[in-house]
């Protein structure tokens, strides 16, 4: 996971720009404008549903110490390719190879990991059960370690309301691919033009707007309501 000042997100792409604010409007190529049919919601969880925070898992060690740690290995390029599939076990080798004094403080990472999140974003829960109730088809494609994603729903549980998941680790590709919004569509059963995708990174936002989803930039749980009503959604103000 990621963002500008917290190193890489569960379910993102390494160092990406935060969303200046959200995005909302009908994908390219839709055939239905907003408001005209959604059924659908795919969440990304990362900072949309659930709390992430790199630094947790060192608690009670200088930041600056840790920031050091996180450029010296890069932490970015290796989170993301634990997202898209790379066991830990091959990273920690990776490091091992050219920083072996690091090695332990990565492992710290790994078998604390659970300390890294730190609950529900506001709001969250709430807006994920006024959906359900509205009847619409709710699912989650995130990018996430395939060995950590069972600390997700302890920490979120909404993620449980989801009706499937995709995890990025599990299918060894993770977002922005345009293949990873593929499956969401062949595997889901998903039509895009009824679908809205929402999610923290704009390079993601673009990417599901690219094969034809409604895209939305998550900022708060707030602005994700504003800008459900805007698709034409009866969610509550």
């Amino acid at each position: 996971m990621s963002s500008a000042d917290r190193a890489a997100t569960p379910d993102d792409t390494p160092m990406t720009r935060p969303g200046t604010g959200p995005e909302t409007g009908p994908a390219p190529g839709s055939a239905s404008g907003p408001g005209h049919g959604i059924d659908t919601v795919v969440y990304d969880f990362g900072n949309v549903l659930v709390g992430w925070d790199p630094y947790g898992p060192y608690e009670g060690r200088p930041r600056a110490e840790i920031e050091a740690f996180f450029e010296a290995v890069d932490f970015n390029t290796i989170n993301h390719a634990a997202d898209a599939g790379t066991p830990y076990s091959v990273l920690l080798e990776r490091v091992g190879r050219t920083r072996p004094d690091l090695v332990e403080d990565l492992r710290r990472y790994v078998e604390h990991y659970e300390l890294s999140l730190t609950g529900p974003i506001e709001g969250s829960a709430e807006l994920v059960a006024e959906l359900k109730g509205l009847g619409l088809r709710l699912f989650g494609l995130t990018n996430w370690q395939a060995e950590t994603f069972h600390s997700a729903e302890p920490a979120a549980p909404a993620i449980g309301l989801m009706e499937d998941v995709i995890v990025s680790g599990r299918e060894g590709m993770a977002k922005p691919d345009r293949r990873i919004f593929e499956l969401v569509v062949e595997r889901f059963g998903v039509d895009p033009s009824r679908t809205v995708f929402v999610d923290d990174k704009d390079v993601n936002v673009d990417a599901a707007r690219n094969v034809g989803f409604h895209g939305v930039v998550f900022t708060t749980t707030e602005a994700l309501r504003k800008d459900l009503r805007a698709l034409g959604l009866p969610v509550a103000e």
